[in-house]
Protein backbone atom coordinates (compact mmCIF):
# COMPACT_ATOMS: atom_id res chain seq x y z
CA UNK A 1 0.00 0.00 0.00
CA UNK A 2 1.47 3.33 -1.07
CA UNK A 3 0.93 6.56 0.88
CA UNK A 4 1.39 10.00 -0.64
CA UNK A 5 4.83 11.42 0.04
CA UNK A 6 4.98 14.18 2.61
CA UNK A 7 6.05 17.41 0.85
CA UNK A 8 9.47 18.71 1.71
CA UNK A 9 9.97 22.10 3.38
CA UNK A 10 11.10 23.52 0.03
CA UNK A 11 7.77 22.54 -1.57
CA UNK A 12 5.64 24.27 1.08
CA UNK A 13 4.45 27.88 0.35
CA UNK A 14 6.43 30.57 2.10
CA UNK A 15 4.93 33.06 4.52
CA UNK A 16 5.18 35.78 1.88
CA UNK A 17 3.24 33.63 -0.59
CA UNK A 18 0.52 32.94 1.97
CA UNK A 19 0.22 36.63 2.81
CA UNK A 20 0.05 37.54 -0.89
CA UNK A 21 -2.69 34.93 -1.50
CA UNK A 22 -4.65 36.18 1.50
CA UNK A 23 -4.43 39.79 0.30
CA UNK A 24 -5.53 38.81 -3.22
CA UNK A 25 -8.54 36.90 -1.83
CA UNK A 26 -9.46 39.82 0.44
CA UNK A 27 -9.21 42.23 -2.51
CA UNK A 28 -11.50 40.07 -4.65
CA UNK A 29 -14.01 39.78 -1.82
CA UNK A 30 -13.99 43.56 -1.28
CA UNK A 31 -14.45 44.18 -5.01
CA UNK A 32 -17.43 41.79 -5.12
CA UNK A 33 -18.91 43.47 -2.03
CA UNK A 34 -18.72 46.95 -3.59
CA UNK A 35 -19.70 46.06 -7.17
CA UNK A 36 -22.24 43.25 -6.63
CA UNK A 37 -23.48 42.71 -3.05
CA UNK A 38 -24.12 46.34 -2.02
CA UNK A 39 -25.99 47.31 -5.24
CA UNK A 40 -28.01 44.06 -5.40
CA UNK A 41 -28.97 43.89 -1.72
CA UNK A 42 -29.14 47.52 -0.57
CA UNK A 43 -29.22 49.69 -3.73
CA UNK A 44 -25.84 51.25 -2.77
CA UNK A 45 -23.56 51.72 -5.79
CA UNK A 46 -20.38 53.68 -4.93
CA UNK A 47 -18.55 52.65 -8.13
CA UNK A 48 -21.37 52.78 -10.69
CA UNK A 49 -20.68 49.20 -11.73
CA UNK A 50 -23.88 47.95 -10.09
CA UNK A 51 -26.06 50.24 -12.21
CA UNK A 52 -24.20 49.21 -15.35
CA UNK A 53 -24.85 45.55 -14.47
CA UNK A 54 -28.54 46.22 -13.68
CA UNK A 55 -28.16 45.34 -9.99
CA UNK A 56 -29.10 48.69 -8.43
CA UNK A 57 -32.80 48.39 -9.32
CA UNK A 58 -32.88 44.97 -7.65
CA UNK A 59 -31.41 46.44 -4.46
CA UNK A 60 -33.80 49.42 -4.53
CA UNK A 61 -36.79 47.08 -4.86
CA UNK A 62 -35.57 45.01 -1.89
CA UNK A 63 -35.04 48.15 0.19
CA UNK A 64 -38.51 49.44 -0.79
CA UNK A 65 -40.18 46.16 0.16
CA UNK A 66 -38.33 46.13 3.49
CA UNK A 67 -39.40 49.73 4.17
CA UNK A 68 -43.04 48.99 3.35
CA UNK A 69 -43.01 45.84 5.48
CA UNK A 70 -41.65 47.87 8.41
CA UNK A 71 -44.29 50.57 7.84
CA UNK A 72 -47.03 47.90 7.83
CA UNK A 73 -45.60 46.40 11.04
CA UNK A 74 -45.60 49.78 12.78
CA UNK A 75 -49.15 50.50 11.56
CA UNK A 76 -50.39 47.13 12.87
CA UNK A 77 -48.53 47.68 16.15
CA UNK A 78 -50.13 51.12 16.55
CA UNK A 79 -53.58 49.65 15.95
CA UNK A 80 -53.03 46.98 18.60
CA UNK A 81 -51.57 49.36 21.19
CA UNK A 82 -54.90 50.65 22.58
CA UNK A 83 -55.83 47.08 23.58
CA UNK A 84 -53.07 47.12 26.22
CA UNK A 85 -54.62 50.01 28.18
CA UNK A 86 -57.75 48.40 29.62
CA UNK A 87 -58.52 51.19 32.17
CA UNK A 88 -58.54 53.79 29.38
CA UNK A 89 -60.77 51.56 27.26
CA UNK A 90 -63.26 51.14 30.11
CA UNK A 91 -63.25 54.89 30.68
CA UNK A 92 -63.84 55.55 26.98
CA UNK A 93 -66.61 52.94 26.92
CA UNK A 94 -68.40 54.55 29.87
CA UNK A 95 -68.01 57.95 28.23
CA UNK A 96 -69.53 56.77 24.96
CA UNK A 97 -72.41 55.05 26.79
CA UNK A 98 -73.08 58.25 28.74
CA UNK A 99 -73.13 60.30 25.54
CA UNK A 100 -75.42 57.83 23.78
CA UNK A 101 -77.89 57.36 26.67
CA UNK A 102 -77.98 60.84 28.20
CA UNK A 103 -76.65 63.46 25.82
CA UNK A 104 -77.26 61.69 22.51
CA UNK A 105 -81.07 61.95 22.39
CA UNK A 106 -80.93 65.67 23.12
CA UNK A 107 -78.35 66.59 20.47
CA UNK A 108 -78.75 63.78 17.94
CA UNK A 109 -77.41 64.76 14.54
CA UNK A 110 -79.07 63.63 11.33
CA UNK A 111 -77.15 61.36 9.00
CA UNK A 112 -75.26 63.09 6.21
CA UNK A 113 -77.35 63.55 3.09
CA UNK A 114 -76.35 61.58 0.01
CA UNK A 115 -73.95 63.52 -2.19
CA UNK A 116 -71.32 63.09 -4.89
CA UNK A 117 -67.88 64.69 -4.93
CA UNK A 118 -64.66 64.47 -6.93
CA UNK A 119 -61.12 65.09 -5.70
CA UNK A 120 -57.65 64.81 -7.20
CA UNK A 121 -54.17 64.76 -5.67
CA UNK A 122 -50.74 64.82 -7.33
CA UNK A 123 -47.91 62.73 -5.90
CA UNK A 124 -44.18 63.04 -6.57
CA UNK A 125 -42.03 59.87 -6.60
CA UNK A 126 -41.98 58.52 -3.04
CA UNK A 127 -44.72 60.91 -1.83
CA UNK A 128 -47.87 59.76 -0.02
CA UNK A 129 -51.21 61.41 0.73
CA UNK A 130 -54.53 60.68 2.45
CA UNK A 131 -58.00 61.70 1.26
CA UNK A 132 -60.79 61.10 3.76
CA UNK A 133 -64.59 61.40 4.10
CA UNK A 134 -66.41 62.36 7.32
CA UNK A 135 -68.89 59.51 7.90
CA UNK A 136 -71.29 58.40 10.60
CA UNK A 137 -71.40 54.77 11.73
CA UNK A 138 -73.34 52.66 9.24
CA UNK A 139 -73.19 55.28 6.47
CA UNK A 140 -72.32 53.96 3.00
CA UNK A 141 -70.32 55.54 0.18
CA UNK A 142 -69.40 54.10 -3.21
CA UNK A 143 -66.17 55.18 -4.86
CA UNK A 144 -63.86 54.81 -7.81
CA UNK A 145 -60.36 56.16 -8.33
CA UNK A 146 -57.80 56.05 -11.11
CA UNK A 147 -54.12 56.91 -11.44
CA UNK A 148 -52.84 59.03 -14.30
CA UNK A 149 -49.17 58.45 -15.15
CA UNK A 150 -48.47 55.22 -13.27
CA UNK A 151 -49.59 53.12 -10.30
CA UNK A 152 -49.67 53.51 -6.50
CA UNK A 153 -49.75 51.52 -3.29
CA UNK A 154 -52.97 52.08 -1.35
CA UNK A 155 -54.68 51.38 1.96
CA UNK A 156 -58.44 51.99 2.14
CA UNK A 157 -59.16 52.44 5.85
CA UNK A 158 -60.99 54.36 8.54
CA UNK A 159 -60.07 55.96 11.85
CA UNK A 160 -61.92 57.75 14.63
CA UNK A 161 -63.20 57.35 18.20
CA UNK A 162 -64.01 53.70 17.48
CA UNK A 163 -60.38 52.88 16.59
CA UNK A 164 -58.93 51.99 13.19
CA UNK A 165 -60.00 49.56 10.49
CA UNK A 166 -58.48 48.58 7.13
CA UNK A 167 -60.99 47.82 4.39
CA UNK A 168 -58.62 47.04 1.52
CA UNK A 169 -54.92 47.22 0.55
CA UNK A 170 -52.95 46.92 -2.67
CA UNK A 171 -49.54 47.55 -4.27
CA UNK A 172 -48.80 48.78 -7.75
CA UNK A 173 -52.49 49.49 -8.47
CA UNK A 174 -53.64 51.80 -11.29
CA UNK A 175 -57.21 52.16 -9.98
CA UNK A 176 -59.93 50.69 -7.78
CA UNK A 177 -63.67 50.90 -7.12
CA UNK A 178 -66.02 49.62 -4.43
CA UNK A 179 -67.94 50.80 -1.40
CA UNK A 180 -67.24 51.71 2.23
CA UNK A 181 -69.68 51.09 5.08
CA UNK A 182 -68.40 53.09 8.05
CA UNK A 183 -67.60 50.82 10.99
CA UNK A 184 -67.78 53.80 13.37
CA UNK A 185 -68.04 57.60 13.42
CA UNK A 186 -64.87 59.10 11.96
CA UNK A 187 -62.86 59.68 8.81
CA UNK A 188 -62.82 56.98 6.14
CA UNK A 189 -60.96 56.96 2.86
CA UNK A 190 -57.64 56.20 1.23
CA UNK A 191 -53.89 56.45 1.67
CA UNK A 192 -51.87 56.42 -1.56
CA UNK A 193 -48.09 56.34 -2.03
CA UNK A 194 -46.29 56.79 -5.35
CA UNK A 195 -43.46 54.25 -5.50
CA UNK A 196 -42.74 54.94 -9.17
CA UNK A 197 -40.07 57.14 -10.72
CA UNK A 198 -42.45 59.73 -12.23
CA UNK A 199 -45.17 62.01 -10.79
CA UNK A 200 -48.75 60.70 -10.86
CA UNK A 201 -52.22 62.13 -10.27
CA UNK A 202 -54.91 60.22 -8.41
CA UNK A 203 -58.52 61.17 -9.18
CA UNK A 204 -61.26 59.87 -6.88
CA UNK A 205 -65.05 60.14 -7.12
CA UNK A 206 -67.25 59.30 -4.11
CA UNK A 207 -71.04 59.16 -3.81
CA UNK A 208 -73.12 58.47 -0.72
CA UNK A 209 -73.56 59.56 2.88
CA UNK A 210 -70.57 61.61 3.93
CA UNK A 211 -69.92 65.14 5.10
CA UNK A 212 -66.87 66.20 3.09
CA UNK A 213 -64.07 64.76 0.96
CA UNK A 214 -60.76 66.43 1.83
CA UNK A 215 -57.02 65.77 1.90
CA UNK A 216 -55.81 64.93 5.41
CA UNK A 217 -53.15 67.19 6.87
Amino acid sequence: MYNTDIPTRAELPTSAQLIRSTLIAAGIAAALLVTVVLPAEYGIDPTGAGRALGLVQMGEIKAQLAEEAEADRLRDQARQAPAASAPEQRSSLFGRLFVQLVIGPAVAQPAAAAKSQEFSVSLKPGEGAEVKMDMRKGAKATYSWTVEGGAVNHDTHGEGAGGEVSYKKGRGVAGDEGSIVAAFDGKHGWFWRNRGSAPVTVKVTASGEFGSLTRAK
